[in-house]
């Protein structure tokens, strides 16, 4: 069975205004490094923790690190009377907050120059392994249609300098700036990936292929694609539900019979997602045609479904898709939550998500 794994940022914020906090290096040392079932680490900006899980198996086994980093976060958060916030934007900021100390980070830093003021942006990475080179760019190839999809589900930062931005996923607008955003070109094989990105790296428009901001691409590290285009999630299970549907997704065959979307179509579609979320009209891989999201969820859902089984991912995707469409994505959930009680209601929103 295919292993897969998960990376989720987390903002630190001040619990009665919700501005994000830096923490001195001393202070987030005493949380961050690995231990059995993950590892907490810091970074770009001093405000920021991500969590790593260590390879998983099962959905079960990602569950219960999620959970464990989560509650570690949440209670040093508490501590320093402030909120680990899984929320893809903080609700405000002053900006200019201080980069980790790091020469990786002064680099990029440096690259982005003004942009860093408002890169304030909390993202969820999943890891799915697969075998061979060649066959992770084509498993790249085949889930490069379903990104604008994946972005709808699983919007999750709707606000901006205290107000909402007019956005299910802000941040998805803010990394649109970054040189090698949102989707990668289809790719032939391994060659022409390591050319493109091999450009990319001449025109010093990033220092190195780990520096990618491309919303799925292959991992330097480890032998699997990195699925990249989702807001940081509000709650463990709405991570896990990206997390199952990237893996049987990657997993499946390409649709029978529809070609591959072309790259303006994706990032048109995915400005859409990242617009109005679960009311954007996306692009439906299995026929190549523009339609509700929610038409393109079901579709989706069904393509996925025979992995989904495989993996003993299927009855919890399901409900969770259900549940989604009930209740809302993360965005709608902090914009009720804002509407009902204004940062108090964000405030226990977002504390929610590392009470554990």
């Amino acid at each position: 069975m295919n292993r897969f794994g998960v990376e989720e940022e987390f903002v630190l914020l001040d619990e009665e205004t919700l501005v994000p906090i830096g923490m001195s290096d001393g202070s987030r040392e005493r949380i961050t490094g690995h231990s059995a079932g993950g590892e907490v680490m810091p970074e770009y900006l001093t405000c920021q923790f991500e969590c790593v899980t260590e390879p998983a198996q099962s959905r079960a086994d990602a569950e219960e690190q999620l959970r464990r980093m989560r509650g570690l976060i949440g209670a040093h958060a508490a501590q320093h009377r402030a909120i680990a916030a899984a929320s893809a934007t903080p609700f405000i900021s002053p900006g200019g907050l201080v980069v980790s100390s790091s020469a990786h980070y002064a680099e990029v830093a440096t690259q982005l120059a003004e942009i860093t003021r408002e890169h304030e942006v909390n993202g969820l990475h999943v890891h799915v392994e697969v075998d061979g080179d060649e066959e992770r760019v084509q498993a790249l190839n085949r889930i490069r249609g379903w990104l604008p999809a994946l972005l709808a589900l699983t919007g999750n930062g709707p606000f901006t300098h205290g107000r909402h931005s007019g956005f299910a996923s802000w941040r998805s607008i803010l990394i649109r700036r970054l040189p090698s955003s949102w989707c990668p070109p289809y790719f032939r094989d391994l060659d022409d990936y390591r050319a493109r990105v091999g450009h990319l790296i001449a025109l010093e428009a990033i220092p190195e292929a780990g520096s990618l901001a491309w919303a799925v691409r292959l991992s330097e590290r480890f032998p699997t694609v990195e699925v990249r285009v989702f807001d940081a999630q509000l709650t463990p299970e709405d991570t896990l539900l990206a997390a199952a549907l990237s893996r049987a997704l990657i997993l499946s065959d390409s649709p029978d019979g529809a070609a591959d979307p072309e790259l303006d179509a994706i990032d048109a579609a995915l400005w859409m997602a990242a617009r109005k979320g679960t009311e954007a009209r996306v692009i439906d891989p299995t026929t190549g045609d523009v339609a509700p999201f929610w038409e393109v969820a079901d579709a989706m859902l069904e393509h996925a479904r025979p992995a989904l089984a495989h993996l003993g991912d299927e009855e919890f995707v399901t409900e969770r898709i259900a549940r989604v469409r009930a209740e809302g994505t993360g965005a709608q959930r902090q914009e009720r939550a804002f509407q009902r009680e204004g940062v108090a209601g964000l405030r226990e929103l977002y504390r929610s998500g590392t009470s554990f």
